[in-house]
């Protein structure tokens, strides 16, 4: 069999042109895929604003798309939604022409829909391999955030049966390949291949936005759902305009927080806080190059404490500092590294963070410390490495 003629399909809700880590970290796997067999991701149509953007520029890539729900802030999340991804996967599964192995990221039901469909196919032909690419474990989560009994048993069932179906699991960290094998049983396989960043899109080379504020501005940039808890750099901005009332912190993003995000920002002087829709990654690249720093968060105590966010590596990528607020590895790395300041999540600490950011930015630029910055995210978090180490593991079962 030639490299051309394997045939390998992803089935997720997410891809480009959203700017979220799930996109970033599966069009490197593509990318790299694309280079040893011909690639057709099965997705879901983008949000109104980014639907003439391009979804993948790779060679041997097919991208196919279907209508689905999406929540007010043009997100594909919540029961419904899911549904409305999940039923029509499982119809373009059997329809699909065979492939040698099928890639499926979560949520959950996603991967137990494609394993159905492929047990399904395997009754009239032979059977089709899938590996399960776990950004976080979504059982857990669902019991952080107090969701009753009954909906966390069964997304604990419907989680461990996509993972034992599985001939390979991709964990994005050690913290989530643990939950992984508690969940699904102390044999099932996992790599681990940590999450990457375009590092020929987010560079500190490059136009800042035309857009952004000319006083010293922090952003936000992506996803701002519950885990995350982005609320704490609204609340913080208080404390911040008080001392330096020119400063601006920009939102780029949608998620479950918005509407306290805009609450928020009403009460507060106006333009202290801009809230912006989701914008593709050369455009986020161009405003984090400008900020004072870049802000990420992880919420305590609701089932993430292990999760590594992307913006950290896309914001040091650009040159930007990060200033990271709450627990994780995420949080050593920037203490450990350099590359910005890891906080409490805690109103108080993440003020004085920003506030310090915004008064170094105004001293001028430290361009030895931005370098030190993007080299150590080039040398240890390029998508170019991260895409062949997970491209790796899904070739290895052809």
């Amino acid at each position: 069999m030639s490299d051309r003629t394997r045939r390998v399909v992803l089935a997720t809700r997410i891809f480009a042109p959203e700017a979220a880590a799930a996109t970033f970290r599966l069009g490197a796997l593509v990318r790299a895929l694309a280079e040893r067999s011909h690639v057709r991701v099965l997705t879901s149509n983008p949000p109104p604003a980014l639907r003439d953007a391009p979804a993948t520029r790779a060679a041997g890539v097919e991208v196919s798309r279907w209508p689905v729900l999406r929540d007010r802030n043009g997100y594909v999340r919540g029961y419904l939604p899911y549904l409305s991804f999940d039923l029509p996967l499982a119809l373009r599964l059997l329809a699909e022409r065979r492939p040698d192995v099928v890639v499926v990221e979560p949520p959950p039901t996603t991967g137990a829909v494609t394993r159905v469909a492929l047990f399904v196919r395997g009754l009239v032909g032979p059977r089709v391999p899938y590996v399960y690419y776990a950004a976080d474990v979504w059982s857990d989560a669902t019991a952080s955030m107090g969701a009753p009994a009954p909906v966390v048993s069964a997304m604990r069932r419907v989680e461990r049966f996509a993972l034992r179906g599985a001939r390979d699991v991709v964990a994005v960290s050690e913290g989530v390949s643990e939950r992984v094998r508690a969940l699904a049983g102390p044999g099932t396989p996992v790599t681990v291949v940590p999450n990457g960043i375009d590092t020929d899109v987010f560079t500190p080379e490059g136009q800042l936005h035309p857009e952004a504020p000319d006083a010293p501005y922090l952003v936000y940039a992506g996803t701002a759902s519950e885990w995350q808890g982005a609320e704490i750099f609204a609340e913080a901005m208080r404390e911040v305009v008080r001392e330096q009332p020119d400063a601006r912190l920009v939102f780029l993003g949608q998620g479950s927080s918005w509407d306290a995000l805009q609450r928020v920002r009403d009460e507060l002087p106006p333009d202290a806080i801009e809230l912006r829709p989701l914008v593709p990654p050369e455009e986020a690249a161009a405003w984090q190059r400008g900020a004072a720093a870049a802000l990420v968060s992880v919420r305590p105590g609701v089932g993430y404490d292990f999760a590594y966010p992307t913006k950290v590596i896309a914001a040091v990528a650009s040159g930007a500092p990060v200033i990271f607020a709450g627990p994780g590895p995420a949080a050593a790395d920037v203490a450990e590294h350099g590359l910005g300041e890891a906080v409490g999540y805690d109103v108080g600490q993440v003020a004085q963070a920003m506030l310090a950011a915004v008064r170094a930015h105004r001293a001028g630029r430290d361009e030895a410390a931005a370098a030190r910055r993007v080299e150590w995210a080039r040398t240890h978090r390029s998508l170019v490495a991260t895409g062949a180490a997970a491209a790796a593991v899904v070739l290895d079962l052809l």
